[in-house]
């Protein structure tokens, strides 16, 4: 990777020449000192120190809630932190807002993508810094030429001028994560860089990073993927309910420790998958098709089954859920509930029909995020709950209370704004807005992406007792061990179309993968 990768981003003063081998016992380069961070009815970050090493990925572990993002969204000048102090390259720094930091040198690349959706994917990228020509107007053609350079060297093959809301969740990821070393930064906080992407960019990623610590830089490095943190991690920081519990180099983990340290307890079953009587089947789709999207697709799901679904980014497995309940109707084929050809040409019919999605872009298509929990989790089921025209509000409240306490959801309250919770309590108020609707078929879209260890073990339980209780439930999931692990059957994609389906005891890793690739098993 050429030296031009990382260049002409921040004010010339201030770039220093780090040295290319790190010496562990040199000074941090950040020292965050007693940080301590409150929202309303919620403690943060209770008296956290960190330091952080140049040339070093320094990997932030802990269950959703435990602090790791608000304390990287302080050091990012997102947050002001409510006490403690912050030391970068041995001076005290004060940062009033990500652009105070990103002109000291730290960029951080945010879970929930920051990005201008009507804006070109070049402009998103150089915005506020675009060349300019005559008359200080933009220079479009270097604008685009500067984007491909640095897209060819990153191994990313988007083109410049496509409006970034034609991107699929994936490339807009890879466009965050190009923005990001595009600041040339000293300190690149990476905040779930990997929940959207496929193994191909993940490898592209990690290649990056080992550049970056090659030059000296320092990476955060936020996820829940314990193989990609023993995998690059050179420290790992352990997070849980705000404090900082412990930070050691990663080779003194292992898969085990690193579990018991962040939820402060052994997780003996990730997986916990019962046999449960399989009903008569709830749905069945027969020939599905959308024009441009997919084609004769064909699979069906019993009440008590768990159906799998599993194919690479691209595969059309999103778009068939999608289709189903009504989001983008299908424009051919038949959609069958018990065996009765039903019209779904929106969600309301959907949801009639007994159907609930969780979608897999809970901050774009499934939140609102300026509502409160309680608001969140009541929002489909009002019609349930209403008698001649009015809310049953206190039935409704005790049912979300319930549902919360199931879930166990941390919020203080479902008066609690949704946007101050954690990514993994949002999707449990998400899951508990479906099952206040008393689903009969259930169809979650990645259910435990950037979700942490904790979290997604209650979300299996969940499902399980769902399929234990007769609900037909279908599972989208990047993950091959959790199709495998949870799934009854499983339904693999390839190039829009379903390419085998395969019973639990053939659901390996090898068969999914030849089906999903588009080869015969």
């Amino acid at each position: 990777m050429q030296d031009s990768t990382f260049t002409a981003s921040r004010p010339a003063e201030r770039r220093s020449a780090l040295p290319p081998v790190f010496h562990g016992h040199a000074a941090p380069l950040l020292a965050a000192r007693h940080v301590r961070k409150a929202f309303p009815g919620v403690i943060a970050l209770q008296d956290v120190s960190i330091e952080i090493r140049a040339g070093r990925v320094h990997a932030l572990m802990g269950e959703n809630g435990a602090g790791k993002s608000t304390m990287m969204k302080i050091i990012a000048g997102v947050y002001t932190p409510d006490g403690g102090t912050l030391h970068f390259k041995g001076e005290p720094i004060a940062l009033k807002s990500p652009r105070d930091a990103l002109d000291r040198g730290i960029a951080m690349i945010h879970q929930e993508l920051n990005l201008l959706p009507e804006m070109t994917v070049a402009e998103n990228i150089w915005i506020r810094r675009e060349p300019r020509g005559r008359l200080g107007l933009v220079n479009h053609g270097a604008l685009n030429r500067q984007t491909r350079e640095l897209f060819a060297q990153l191994g990313i093959e988007i083109d410049p001028q496509t409006p970034l809301g034609r991107l699929s969740i994936a490339n807009r990821q890879m466009v965050e994560i190009a923005k990001a070393v595009s600041f040339d930064s000293d300190l690149l906080i990476m905040d779930e860089p990997t929940s959207a992407i496929t193994d191909k960019e993940v490898e592209h990623l990690f290649r990056i990073i080992a550049e970056l610590k090659a030059r000296g830089k320092a990476i955060i490095y936020i996820t829940h993927k314990m193989d990609e943190v023993f995998q690059i991690a050179d420290d790992i920081s352990i997070f849980r309910d705000g404090h900082h519990i412990v930070t050691r180099e990663a080779s003194r983990f292992d898969k085990q420790s690193l579990i018991a340290a962040m939820v402060g307890r052994e997780l003996t079953q990730v997986f916990p998958k019962e046999t449960v009587p399989i009903g008569e089947v709830a749905l069945a789709v027969r020939d599905l098709g959308r024009r441009g999207v997919f084609s004769g697709v064909s699979f069906d799901v019993r009440y008590g089954e768990i159906l799998g679904v599993a194919g690479l980014m691209g595969s059309g497995r999103t778009e068939v859920m999608e289709a189903i309940f009504g989001v983008y109707p299908a424009h051919s084929g038949e959609i069958l509930f018990e065996g009765k050809p039903k019209t779904i040409r929106s969600p309301a019919d959907a949801i009639r029909a007994g159907v609930a999605f969780l979608t897999e872009d809970r901050k774009g298509t499934g939140l609102f995020l300026q509502l409160s929990v309680g608001e969140n989790m009541a929002i489909t089921a009002l019609r349930r709950h209403s008698a001649l025209g009015f809310v049953r509000q206190q039935r409704v409240n005790e049912e979300c209370e319930a549902l919360c306490r199931s879930l166990k959801v941390k919020t203080p309250g479902l008066a609690q704004i949704i946007e101050n919770l954690s990514g993994g309590n949002q999707q449990k108020v998400l899951l508990a807005r479906w099952l206040l609707n008393q689903p009969k078929i259930l169809i979650l879209d990645e259910p435990t992406r950037g979700v942490d260890v904790g979290a997604k073990s209650e979300i299996h339980a969940l499902i399980t007792q769902l399929a234990r209780n007769g609900v037909a439930v279908v599972m989208i999931s990047s993950e091959l061990p959790e199709v495998i692990g949870m799934s009854d059957r499983v339904v693999v994609m390839h190039e829009r179309r379903v390419s085998g389906i395969l019973p639990r005891e053939l659901a390996t890793q090898e068969n999914i993968m030849t089906l999903a690739s588009g080869e015969h098993i």
